[in-house]
């Protein structure tokens, strides 16, 4: 007897299958059944993953969907309610027209219906009904609901409805056995149906996972999607454990009454057969000028290009243009780069910044003279073959970085270039990874955080690590293992789970352009946010063929166009960043200074320190560096280094090797140099030398054993020379072979870094030559980032540059320079919005500066309201206004009603007494500015904090900023994971000390009552947060307020991808440490005549802090005793600074030795 499973759900019905599709496969061969279906729920995601596996194990593989039929139409969103918003309904491809017409069926059910759920109606499926097999589904589908409702007629009349549709013999009555009560009625009902309509039966097993003992894990995994925990009482869950992979055997004694319907499965599974093409390109057209094939005008742009980058131009690089488009041509990129040239000209026409390139393209002769890359590739020795060579299967891939703020701009032209239906964003799958899966299925399974946290953490934070690999690795994990029960059971679980899909999200850059609508090769889906994505990630798009660019948004580039606007404005002069001085001494000595803040790819503390050693002479020097600075080659870094400044240490195996070595002092850097050795030692054309350099990076040992016979010995049938025919000694190049295979799996593409390092040097540039503008640039980037721009500013502070609080009358939207300082952006003020600020510019450029606070009210009526004015003011921004920010604070609110009064007046026609009085009667009138002082210092600073998110004009942590330097290990920025690295400056556990003010603070109860508390601490350059809990709480709690000044010692909580915690031991409020007055006297005489008195005043105020007399004349200092120790306040000391001279006396802080 021959069975096949036709109702199989696999991991991608997200979080309701647990049923990994290469498992599914082999469990499906080892059965010994010949073919088997894919059917999601409402999805095709892993149709072409299904496709392949089963191909390779030799299954034919049954392409399909559970789709959602809505009731009524797919547009109406009300029709029915819970249970009858959708029917299931199980749909088959039997051929080539039915797949493409299932990939529009599912497309129109996300693109049109959806609501809950993607759903599609009866006149979806009447429309693209051909060459598809449908089945009538679970007891969900229509069918059967009726039936379990015990409506007979209502289910038959259902089932011909679909056989209507379908065709006869393309429409089957399912049936399923998984011991619950409605099947059996459901199913002695279909076989009556049957009999009646002579429609046919088929047999199913609801397959959500694998084996039956994956039933727990599957339930886990529901309660992981729902966000229940096991215990919980209602939840859903699939009751019974039968929802597994069942073997024709089991199958046969669910159902000895239907063997013609087992039959019927095996039968419908021999006239399924899809072809699915792989690898033809499926490229749009690019419209070229008339006159033109694409291919001539290709050309034309090329060596127009040419001629204006070269002067002159030799008949060696017109070779190498020719040689890469005929490869162009014969590969069939023609198009494709048009498409690319048309897109970065759109941007450059419209002042969008482009980046100078990135990844492999910038080896490309087309690229550069296209104007696609910005970045000589002869001068920079970027090899063409590293992006596109004959022997290369993939598409070649350009990926173009924009002006962060003004990206989507390009792909809203590409969208109206080639229709809406023509380019559509890539999903991606947020997949459980170890360390996630393992937490996520602690709290499932209800065990303590503290528990699952530790292990969790014993995970080590490597690329593609899984928890089979971390019990190999960590000793500690595999105790916990084999010696815990419970983690045993929680690592089991965690292990089915892992790398299963949990969600779906949109590619950050990724687009597809494609010669036809998109949905007729991929099947389309929604993001979150609701736009249209595709249902296949991005490499199988690119194994079906289908163009993918990336369109990506670079920070650093809106920073360098903001910069050279601001250069322009200040000074007149407009730079153009493609002809600035490369090779700039003193721009690439303040690199070696270690002060690189805001220069793009060496701003994080280990690059400053390797810029620091490594003392750049080059932009040579730059491109390795950004290629040496990361895990792996990091190893290397000693060794470079050794070489750029003792030249006479470096060796190199054999002379081929010097001259492609030489710029890197002997290191193998970068997946060029691989190529080039393998070319040039061993013969191997470029192209194949990528092949080699591939195997190398994607670590496949098979392929690099097989090579190292024929670089070694050569192969003479390939035409490959080898090694020792180039007169290299055996034991040699085995060496170099071996060294290679050692780098190459981290080397860099130089491509890649030259083309980074150009923008690096850039930003660079900008920042030794024009401080200020480039600061205010890089601070308007971060706007949005309060703790990146304090942290900014304080850079700012170092470079002596003033910040200037934000002001109305000279102010814009983000920061701009103003008088050789910067002036704070408007938009960084809360709840201001920017059409306030474009208004209020736009006022002030139009009819002058504003006067008054009134006069600014007036002009700005119905654009500014009651808050934003109060944070106008709060910030400092109407400072140059009349009067203090109390006196504004004051009367702003009277002066608003009042102009509401006088608009109310003069629109009910009244004349007022103003209109006939005299200019000076009319002063009287006006409301004036209170008669009162300033606020305080700590007021005003807690004001700018609250509205600008950070402190402007001081902070009040400044006075203590010498006495925290002593005491603390550590700033609150440490505890921030690194931007490019990832590795945070401290390590989980380490012992800290740090300092600052306590913020919002908030209070938790545990589940024994006990009181706990979270809360931020301040410092100078930003926040952490800190976790105190009960016992330490109850022994700290006094010191504990908002607004205390405090160090915490306590051990760092490293997170995986959130910023550190702190958790704290012990707290020492600032007011405790010892401090000491210093009096000066000019000598002993000067003593005398002050003893008395001096003594009488410091037994005034007695305290805890010591006095020291110091005589200047004898440079001798004696400490009073305890009985004249004082407690020093603001106002003592300024009372005795005024009695003794302000120089001569000193308020000291002390160091605590001991915590």
């Amino acid at each position: 007897m021959n069975f096949t499973h036709l109702h199989v759900h696999t991991e991608y019905s997200l979080l309701d299958g647990s049923n990994k599709i290469q498992e599914y496969v082999a469990r499906v061969k080892e059965l010994g059944m010949d073919s088997a279906a894919i059917t999601d729920h409402g999805v095709m995601y892993g149709v072409i993953d299904f496709y392949r596996a089963a191909k390779a194990a030799g299954i034919n593989p049954i392409l399909g969907c559970e789709v959602y039929v809505a009731p009524g139409s797919r547009f109406d969103r009300e029709a029915g309610s819970g249970e009858d918003r959708y029917y299931h309904l199980v749909l088959l491809a039997e051929n080539n027209q039915g797949y493409s017409n299932l990939m529009k069926i599912v497309s129109k059910g996300f693109v049109e219906g959806f609501y809950y759920k993607p759903r599609v109606d009866l006149e979806i499926l009447e429309k693209y009904h051909e060459g598809i097999i449908a089945l009538s589904a679970c007891l969900a589908g229509e069918v059967a609901k009726y039936l379990t409702r015990g409506m007979y007629e209502d289910a038959k009349a259902a089932a011909l409805r679909y056989q209507d549709i379908f065709g006869k013999g393309n429409f089957f009555l399912e049936m399923q056995d998984h011991g619950i009560p409605q099947q059996q009625t459901v199913n002695q009902q279909l076989l009556k149906m049957h009999k009646e309509t002579g429609i046919d039966l088929v047999v199913t097993n609801d397959v959500h996972y694998t084996l039956a003992e994956d039933a727990q894990p599957h339930d886990v995994l529901l309660c992981l999607q729902t966000g229940k925990k096991l215990a919980d009482e209602n939840r859903m869950r699939y009751e019974g454990g039968q929802y597994y992979v069942k073997s024709p055997q089991e199958m046969e004694m669910l159902f000895p009454y239907a063997t013609e319907a087992l039959e019927n499965t095996h039968k419908i599974a021999e006239r399924c057969h899809v072809e699915i093409e792989f690898g033809v390109t499926k490229l749009p057209k690019y419209d070229v000028p008339e006159g033109y094939t694409s291919w001539e005008y290709l050309n034309k742009l090329c060596f127009e290009g040419l001629e204006e980058r070269y002067q002159p131009v030799t008949q060696e690089l017109r070779e190498r243009l020719d040689y890469e488009l005929s490869t162009i041509k014969n590969m069939g990129y023609v198009d494709y780069f048009l498409i690319v040239w048309d897109f970065i000209k759109y941007a450059r026409d419209h002042d969008i910044m482009v980046g100078p390139g990135r990844g492999s393209a910038a080896g490309s002769l087309v690229a550069y003279t296209l104007g696609i890359t910005q970045l000589d590739p002869i001068r920079y020795d970027l090899l063409f073959e590293r992006f596109l060579n004959p022997e290369r299967v993939s598409m070649p891939d350009i990926d173009v970085d924009f002006c962060f703020e003004r990206r989507q701009e390009v792909i809203d032209y590409v969208v109206r270039k080639y229709g809406k239906d023509r380019v559509v964003q890539i999903v991606t799958f947020g997949t459980l990874a170890a360390r996630g899966v393992i937490r996520d299925v602690g709290r499932v399974l209800d065990l303590p955080y503290a528990q699952v946290d530790a292990i969790a953490k014993m995970i080590p934070q490597e690329l593609n690590i899984t928890i089979d690999k971390a019990l190999q690795m960590n000793p500690e994990l595999r105790k916990a293992y084999e010696e815990q029960e419970d983690i045993h059971g929680l690592i089991d679980t965690a292990k089915r789970l892992e790398g299963l899909p949990r969600h779906t999200s949109m590619h950050a850059a990724g687009v597809v352009i494609s010669q036809k609508d998109v949905d007729e090769y991929v099947p389309l889906s929604r993001a979150q946010d609701g736009s249209i994505t595709t249902q296949f990630t991005m490499t199988t798009l690119e194994e079906l063929g289908l163009l993918k660019m990336d369109f990506l948004g670079l920070r650093t580039l809106t920073v360098i166009q903001n910069a050279v606007h601001q250069i322009e404005r200040t000074t007149g002069k407009l730079l153009d960043m493609q002809q600035i001085d490369y090779n700039d001494k003193k721009v690439l000595d303040s690199l070696g200074t270690g002060r690189s803040d805001g220069v793009f790819q060496l701003e994080s503390a280990g690059m400053k320190n390797f810029m620091k050693e490594l003392k750049p002479q080059s932009l040579e020097d730059v491109i390795a560096g950004i290629s040496l600075y990361r895990p792996g080659p990091m190893d290397f870094i000693p060794q470079y280094i050794r070489g750029k400044n003792r030249p006479d240490t470096i060796s190199y195996d054999c002379p081929q090797l010097e001259s492609i070595l030489k710029p890197t002092y002997g290191c193998i850097v970068y997946q060029e140099q691989v190529m080039q050795i393998v070319r040039n030692l061993a013969g191997y054309t470029l192209g194949r030398s990528d092949l080699v350099r591939r195997a190398m990076s994607k670590k496949k040992a098979s392929v690099m054993e097989k090579e190292r016979q024929n670089f070694v010995y050569g192969n003479q049938e390939e035409g490959v020379p080898g090694c020792i025919a180039n007169g290299i000694p055996e034991k040699v190049a085995n060496k170099i072979y071996d060294d290679m295979i050692d780098f190459a799996k981290y080397a860099f593409n130089k491509s890649h870094a030259a083309a980074y390092a150009v923008v690096s040097y850039q930003t660079a540039y900008l920042k030794y030559y024009y401080p200020v503008e480039f600061m205010a640039a890089l601070m308007t980037s971060v706007i949005e980032m309060p703790n990146k721009v304090s942290e900014y500013i304080q850079v700012c502070r170092q470079m002596n540059i003033r910040i200037l609080p934000p002001d109305v009358n000279s102010g814009i939207y983000g920061f701009s320079v103003d008088n050789g300082a910067i002036r704070y952006g408007l938009s960084a003020i809360k709840s201001v919005g920017r059409p306030v600020i474009e208004a209020l510019v736009e006022e002030r450029e139009n009819r002058g500066p504003y006067l008054s606070l009134k006069d600014f009210i007036q002009r700005l009526t119905g654009v500014v309201n009651k808050r934003a004015i109060e944070n106008f003011i709060k910030a400092g921004a109407v400072d140059c206004l009349e009067g203090n920010r109390r006196q504004k604070m004051t009367v702003y609110a009277q002066i608003v009603d009042s102009i509401a009064q006088d608009k109310k007046n003069t629109v009910a026609g009244q004349m007022s007494l103003f209109d006939f009085a005299e200019e000076d009667v009319k002063k009287d009138f006006e409301i004036r500015m209170p008669d009162v002082g300033e606020y305080d210092k700590d007021t005003l600073l807690s004001y700018e904090k609250e509205v600008l998110g950070i402190y402007l004009s001081g902070q009040p942590l400044e006075r203590y900023s010498s006495m925290m330097e002593k005491m603390i290990s550590a700033k609150t920025t440490d505890f921030q994971a690194d931007e490019e690295g990832g590795i945070p400056r401290i390590t989980d556990g380490q012992k800290v000390i740090v300092g600052g003010m306590i913020a919002d603070k908030t209070i938790k109860y545990t589940k024994t009552n006990k009181v706990m508390a979270f809360f931020t601490l301040e410092d100078l350059v930003g926040t952490v947060e800190v976790v105190v809990f009960p016992r330490d709480y109850e022994k700290w709690q006094k010191y504990l307020n908002e607004d205390a000044r405090v160090f915490v010692q306590g051990h760092v909580d490293a997170g995986d991808d959130r910023a550190s915690k702190l958790i704290l031991e012990k707290v020492r409020s600032f007011d405790e440490m010892p401090k000491e007055v210093w009096i000066q006297f000019k000598d002993r005489d000067d003593y005398g005549k002050n003893e008395e008195e001096l003594l009488r005043n410091l037994r005034s105020v007695p305290g805890n802090s010591s006095v020291v007399i110091y005589l200047k004349d004898v440079n001798a200092m004696k400490r009073l005793p305890a009985g004249y120790h004082v407690q020093i306040t603001d106002s003592w000391t300024e009372e005795m600074k005024e009695k003794y001279g302000s120089s001569n006396v000193k308020v000291v802080e002390r160091v605590l030795k001991n915590f």
